[in-house]
This record gives structure tokens, sequence and C-alpha cells, in this order.
């Protein structure tokens, strides 16, 4: 009796064992299920990443991830053509990053135009300031267009990918459950409410962007605005070429953005509000006299039709919250002043950083050391990004006029050292056109110009007032860059290998 009931005993016991065993599979399978769950939309499809907007940043970002293999969701809030008068003119750094992003042909068939540097206008006089182009290809120069037509085409580029689904929608929140972003809450345009999931959720909604709050400290500053008109059937004097005339008050830009059309924009809408009523008065009666006499019956045509456009100029440095499960990019992250046309280059710049950064990594599940890992994105963009971002807001404050005479003599410092040619035009054309965004070339030819400045006030008779106005303009140049660089972070623009997150390594599976 006593071996008989030892060996039920024995099975009874192994029957436990591997029942408790399958009931733990099935727990686990369980587990598993639910968690497939939370990375599918209402649809029931899976998706590796979600992107909130499909503009320049969102677009690219969408196809080169498609292209390697990741299922991709873009919700984007009106998949209807762009308009817009920014986003207009492409850098020659920023086409160099198309290329490598595999979407060249997206300027094809949209009638851009070739640019091939600068033309810089001030009281009479002017020069050229070409992209230091020898060394690449002949198709490598600036390209400028309509921004809803190149918009577009990275749109249908990225929609052709079977591994990408584009929807229009507006996103109304992030979800999140733990401190973790888990997908979005959306509303179609028919309104109906549908939540998305995915490991990863990158916002690039633009410069609006509901969504960034939760993400960054958004500091946005609007300096100014800046209102636009399309001239047409005119020629510039320097084909193929923008052109910035430092008029009064505030620098005037003119580029092609089709074979027929020019567009002008002035840079500092408030003065208008300032001395006139009416906008076009002032555009006739002080603007015009200052523009390039080639293009002034073409520019009181297009003020006379009216159809001026506005924008405000909005600059907000990138201070992200490092947040599991999602990511900020474009101008929902970064915006700085247009004058220099950098920021596309800079969203291009930063898609082909993460792009890189995600190809080692075959699951996107571990949100916490993904977002560890992520803190060497926003390291790694930095000498990049704030050096386009820093000369963007050192310009437009040189170029603006003021009333303080060692303002103005920084103005022409500058407008004189860049007609010196050689490496004085070269040194920061490259870093303008996003060729060599290096901070410490920026903050050497930022102070050459200071010290050219002065040299021009004391040679040949320095006076105590020009000895004064010396001591002004080096002393404005410090107050205008330091506090810019400052903003971005001084040690990642300038030691980032300094930084711990530098070094991060791709999260072990």
């Amino acid at each position: 009796m006593v071996a008989l009931g030892a060996v039920i005993a024995i099975l009874l016991g192994f029957a436990l064992f591997y029942g408790l065993k399958g009931k733990k599979k099935s727990i686990d399978s369980s587990m598993k299920s639910s968690e497939n769950r939370t990375c599918k939309s209402d649809s029931g499809k899976s998706t590796d990443i979600i992107i909130v907007g499909a503009g320049v940043a969102g677009s690219a970002l969408a196809y080169t991830l498609g292209k390697d293999g990741r299922r991709v969701h873009v919700i984007e809030r009106d998949l209807r053509q762009p308009d817009r008068i920014v986003g207009e003119l492409l850098q020659p750094g920023g086409y160099l990053k198309l290329v490598e992003l595999g979407l060249e042909d997206c300027v094809s068939d949209i009638d851009a135009q070739n640019v091939y540097g600068y033309a810089l206008y001030k009281g009479g006089k002017s020069t050229k300031l070409s992209y230091p182009l020898g060394s690449f290809n002949s198709n490598v120069a600036g390209r400028s267009f309509h921004h809803g037509r190149f918009v577009q085409r990275m749109r249908e580029k990225a929609a052709s990918l079977p591994n990408v689904r584009m929807e229009q929608g507006t996103v109304t929140s992030l979800l999140e459950r733990n401190g973790t972003i888990k997908g979005v809450e959306y509303k179609t345009k028919t309104g109906e409410k549908h939540t998305a999931y995915a490991p990863l959720t990158v916002v690039c909604d633009g410069c609006c962007s509901n969504l960034r709050r939760n993400l960054c400290n958004p500091k946005v500053g609007i300096p100014s605005c800046f209102v636009g008109l399309a001239l047409e059937n005119c020629k510039l004097p320097f084909a193929n070429h923008g052109h910035v005339v430092l008029a009064e008050p505030s620098p005037i830009l003119f580029y092609p953005i089709s074979s027929t059309e020019i567009r002008w924009q002035n840079l500092h809408l408030s003065c208008f509000e300032n001395c006139y009523r009416s906008p076009g008065t002032f555009l006739l009666q002080v603007i015009c006299v200052g523009i390039p006499h080639e293009l002034q019956t073409a520019f009181i045509s297009a003020t006379e039709k009216g159809n001026m456009r506005t924008m405000p100029n909005r600059s907000m440095p990138a201070a992200p919250y490092p947040t599991p499960g999602a990511l900020l990019m474009g101008d929902a992250f970064n915006m700085r002043h247009p004058l220099t046309g950098g920021g596309m280059t800079v969203a291009l710049s930063d898609v082909i950083l993460l792009r890189d950064l995600l190809r080692p990594l075959h699951s996107l599940d571990n949100a916490y050391s993904l977002c560890k890992y992520f803190e060497s994105f926003y390291t790694l963009r930095k000498p990049v990004a704030s050096t386009i971002n820093t000369l963007a807001g050192a310009l437009h404050k040189v170029f603006s006029t003021s009333s303080d005479p060692a303002r103005e003599e920084m103005r022409q410092a500058c407008f004189e050292y860049l007609r010196l040619g050689g490496v004085f035009s070269s040194g920061p054309i490259s870093i303008l056109s996003g060729l060599n965004p290096r901070p410490l070339s920026l903050v050497l030819h930022f102070f050459a110009v200071a010290v050219y400045g002065v040299g021009r006030l004391l040679i040949p008779f320095p006076s105590p007032k020009r000895l004064w106005i010396g001591a002004r303009l080096i002393s404005d140049a410090s107050g205008i860059i330091f506090p810019i660089i400052k903003a971005e972070g001084i040690t990642q623009m300038f030691f980032p290998v300094a930084v711990p997150a530098y070094y991060r390594a791709p999260p072990v599976k």
C-alpha cells in the first residue's frame, strides 16, 4: 500500500508539474499576444513606427525607414498639396542629403531651379558669392521650388512603398502608459476617432505642433514676421542665384521658385505696421527704391495685385525631454530664422542620423533602452544643426538695420568682408550652404568680420570716437553670437565627444 501511494504521489507530481508548465506557456503566449496587439492600429495592421506629420522631415523619414523594411504608419493632418511661402530653397548640403536618402528625383518634374550661390547688394554696390562646388558632381547645387510641389513628390515617393501607410488624420494626443508613449489617438478626415500603436512614435508635425509640449521645453521665439510676393516674367540680375539686398529697414530676398516666377521676401514685416497703415504703400514708396532696377517693374506689378503672404519668423532651440517610446524631429523639435534657408538641410541631416541609429536594431520593443540610446541622437546632431541655427540667428541680427553706429558698422563690415573674395567669401558661404557646417569655422569667421570692422574704423586715423565704436562693435558681436551658442549648448556644439551620450551603443536584444 505504501508503494502504491508513493507511485500515485509521483504521478500526481508529474501531472501537476507539466500542467503548471503548460499554464505558464499559455500565460506567456497570452502576454505576447497582448503585446502584439499594442503594436496594431484599429485596422489590425502591425506597425513598427508611427510618424506624425508628412512634411519634409516626416516624408523623408517614412521613405528611408520603409526602404529599410520597417512598417511605417504616417498620419498627416492634410494630404493636399501645401501652399506655403517657406521651405522653398534647399541648400547644396541639403541636396546632398537628399541624394543620400535616394530622394533626389523629388526635385525633378516640379520646375525646380538650380541655385549656385548668392548676390549681395548694399548701398549701390554688389558682389557675387558662389557656392564652393568644384569638388562635386555637376548636378550638385542648391534647388529652389514651390514648397508644396516638393513635399507632394516626397509623399508620393514614401507612399509608393508597400510597407508605408499614409493616412489623413489629425493626431489629438499621445497615448501614454506608465511614462511610455505607446501610440497616438487621432481623428480621420470624416471625424472618426481611432488609435494607433507602435513601439516608436516620431512627432514631426511642423512649426505649430500641438504635441511637442509633452516631449520638449518649447521656447518658441517670434523675432519678426516676413511678407512674400511672387514676381512673374522677370529675370534676376545674376541668373540662378539668390539675391540679398541689405536695404532699409530690413533685408530683402529674391530667389527663383520656377522658370517664370521669382519669390520676393522682406524679413521684418513689423516695420510696415510701425511706419504705414498700408503695407502696399510702404512697399511701393520705400522698399521698391532699394531693389535692383531689373526687378522693379515686376515688383510694382505684383504689389498692385495685392497677393501678399505673411508668415511669422519662428526660432526654437532643441530642448528635448527624453521620453520612452517617442522622438521629436523637424520644425516641431528645432527651428531657426529662415534668412539662410537652412531648415530643410537640418531636417534631412537628422533623418539620415536617425536612420543610421535605427539600422542595427532588429526590435524596438524595449522603450527604455531605446530612449537611452536616442540620447546619442540629440548629441550627434548638434554640430551640424547648431552651426546652421547659429548662423541664421546671427546673420538676421547683423543684417537688420539699427540706429546704433556700432551695429551699423558691423553690417557694413560683413558686406565688405564677403567682397574680399577667396577664403573670406568661400568660408562663410560653405557654412551657409551646409557643405561645411563646422561650429569653430563659424565663430572664427564671425569674429574675423568684427576685427575687420574695427580695422576699417582705425585705419588710417584712429580717433577716440572710432575707438569707442570699435570697442562697441566687438562687444555687440559677442552679444549677438554667444547667447545663441549658449541656447544651443556649448559642450554639445563644440565638444560632442565630451558628452557621455555620444558613445551610446545600440541596446542589446
